[in-house]
C-alpha cells in the first residue's frame, strides 16, 4: 500500500469527444497505477460533492448561478473552452471535494494526490482555459475557515501561468503562491503571484530545475502549514499546448525535489495533477503516474 491516499471520484471521468482537454485521463491514470501495481484499490478514496458554501468563499452568487444553470453567453462559453454540461458541473464539484480532502488527507498523512484538479484559470466571477472553479484556492480558503491550516501556500508548475491564482490569492498575506510557467504562452494578462518565473521558450531539465530551486526555498521558509502542488505534466516537450523542454525524466526530477524539499521542511502536501496535453496522451499518463511513484519514494 502506499503511504498516503489517492483521491479519485468516477465522475472525473467526462468524455468531451474530439477535444484537446484529455478528461479521460483520470481514469486512465488510476488504471496505469492499478495495472502496474504502484497503487491498489485500497490506496483509492472517493471525496464527497463540497457545496455552494466553500465555492462561495472563491466566486460570487452570480458566477456560480450562471455555472450551475449553464446560462452563458456565446462569448462567455467560449472563454471556458470546454462544453458546459450538468455531468461537467457535478465533476467540478466533486473534484473541489477532492482539493480539499487531498488537503485534509495530507495534514495527517503528509502527502495526499488528487487525480485530478488544478484549475488555476478560475476567477472569481467567470471561468477560462478549461477551468470553471478554482478547486486549489477553494480548498485553501475551506481549511483556513476550519482553522485546519491558517497559512497556505501553492506552487504551480503548470505551464501555464496561474493567472486565477494570482487574481484571487495574490494579494493574500497568508497564502505564499509561486508559478513556474513558459512567459510566452496563454495567458495573456498575468494578475502576479507571490513569485511569477517566466521561463523563456524550450526551457530544458537543467535550466527548469535551476529555476525552481530559490522559489521552492522561499515558498517553505513562509512556513505553511499546507502546500498545494500542481503537478502539471505540460512542461513535457512534446506538450501540444506548451512550449517547454522538459523530458520524462526531468519532470520526474522535478517531482522528486518537491518532495524531497517539503519532506524534509516538514510541510504536507496535497497534489492536483494538473495541465497535460501530450501529443501521445500516454505520455500525460505516464508523467502523472511517475509523479505518484516520485512522492510514494519521498513519503515512504
Amino acid at each position: 500500500m502506499l503511504p498516503f491516499k489517492l483521491i479519485f471520484h468516477p465522475k472525473f471521468n467526462l468524455d468531451f469527444g474530439a477535444h484537446v482537454f484529455p478528461a479521460q485521463k483520470y481514469r486512465l491514470v488510476r488504471e496505469r497505477l492499478l495495472a502496474t501495481g504502484a497503487a491498489a484499490d485500497d490506496d483509492f478514496v472517493a471525496p464527497e460533492r463540497a457545496g455552494r458554501e466553500d465555492a462561495g468563499r472563491v466566486h460570487t452568487a452570480a458566477y456560480l448561478d450562471k455555472l450551475e444553470s449553464g446560462d452563458f453567453t456565446a462569448p462567455e462559453a467560449r472563454t471556458l473552452e470546454v462544453p458546459w454540461s450538468r455531468e461537467l458541473v457535478e465533476a467540478l464539484y466533486f473534484g473541489v471535494g477532492g482539493a480539499i480532502l487531498a488537503g485534509r488527507l495530507a495534514r495527517r498523512d503528509g502527502c495526499a494526490i488528487l487525480i485530478g484538479g488544478g484549475f488555476h484559470h478560475a476567477f472569481p466571477d467567470h471561468g477560462e482555459g478549461f477551468c470553471l472553479l478554482h478547486d486549489v484556492a477553494i480548498a485553501t480558503l475551506a481549511l483556513r475557515a476550519s482553522g485546519e491550516a491558517p497559512r497556505a501556500a501553492i506552487l504551480d508548475l503548470d505551464v501555464h501561468h496561474g493567472n486565477g491564482t494570482g487574481a484571487i490569492l495574490g494579494r493574500d498575506p497568508d497564502v505564499f503562491s509561486v508559478s513556474l510557467h513558459q512567459e510566452h504562452n496563454y495567458p495573456g494578462v498575468k494578475p502576479p503571484n507571490t513569485i511569477d518565473v517566466g521561463l523563456e521558450d524550450g526551457t530544458g531539465d537543467e535550466a527548469y530545475l535551476a529555476a525552481l530551486e530559490d522559489p521552492l526555498q522561499r515558498l517553505l521558509a513562509f512556513g505553511p502549514e499546507i502546500l498545494f502542488y500542481l503537478a502539471g505534466a505540460d512542461p513535457y516537450e512534446k506538450d501540444v499546448l506548451g512550449g517547454l523542454g522538459l523530458t520524462l525524466d526531468g519532470l520526474r526530477e522535478r517531482d522528486r525535489r518537491v518532495f524531497a524539499a517539503a519532506r524534509a521542511a516538514g510541510v504536507p502536501v496535497a497534489v492536483s495533477l494538473a495541465g497535460g496535453y501530450a501529443a501521445r496522451p500516454a505520455d500525460t499518463v505516464t508523467i502523472h503516474a511517475n509523479t505518484v511513484a516520485a512522492a510514494a519514494e519521498a513519503f515512504s
